[in-house]
């Protein structure tokens, strides 16, 4: 019997569990648990190797320059390829099917983009390095369009990071700030959101134009 579409893209539970499994490792939720439930989380799987203790880290002291830089781009790779193997094994499970069904409904209006850019639109709230090559994945696969890039890089490089960055990073500044934690990361994805629709409207306008640039007289009509 010949497969239909609905059979296709028919998500199984594996893919299912698989992508409920990769939004909690990429979502931060255990981050900051003990024992068993902090394997759950993607920054503990990754380690805390490298990181500053007591005012110095592996790459020393001596100021920015280019053996810093080269020394932190080498912190990037185990973390990206830890990633991109939970997305390779998610992805054979069906993950990413699923990714596509769940946030399809959610993302499509609020920012034009597919749902299949669902697992990299979770992972950016709490790592930029993993949204961001996981963003060029889509683009290559052709799973994405190049608008639909620039619309989601721009809802990820304002406030990158947004939760990992505003909890940890500026830490000692939430002491002295008048407002609750949750109040200051709604405005914090509030202005992502503007940034990609603004992005998103300049887009619609730029196509627009192009649509109707060889034919004045329907440009005009359409002006």
């Amino acid at each position: 019997m010949k497969p239909t579409l609905d059979t296709e893209n028919k998500v199984s539970w594996k893919g299912w569990i698989s992508l409920a499994l990769l939004i909690i490792l990429f979502s931060g939720i255990f981050q900051n648990s003990e024992g068993p439930l902090a394997a759950f989380d993607f920054a503990n799987l990754c380690g805390s190797f490298g990181t500053i203790a007591d005012g110095v880290n592996f790459m020393g002291k001596g100021g920015a320059g280019a053996k810093d830089g080269f020394l932190f781009a080498l912190t990037l790779i185990p973390t990206v390829c830890l990633a991109v193997g939970f997305v390779d094994v998610v992805e054979s499970l069906g993950a990413l099917k699923a990714a596509a069904k769940l946030f399809h409904p959610i993302l499509r209006p609020l920012m034009g983009i597919p749902g299949t850019t669902g697992i990299a639109f979770v992972s950016s709230f709490t790592s930029s390095d993993v949204a961001s090559f996981m963003t060029r994945e889509l683009y290559d696969s052709g799973q994405i369009t190049d608008d639909e890039r620039s619309i989601f890089v721009a809802w990820q490089y304002a406030g990158s990071a947004v939760i990992l960055n505003t909890i940890n990073t500026q830490a000692p500044l939430l002491p002295i700030v008048v407002f609750a934690l949750g109040p200051i990361l709604l405005v914090e994805i509030f202005c992502k959101l503007l940034g990609a629709n603004l992005i998103r409207l300049l887009i619609w306008f730029r196509n627009k134009k192009g649509k109707y640039k060889n034919d004045p007289v329907r440009k005009e009509q359409n002006a």
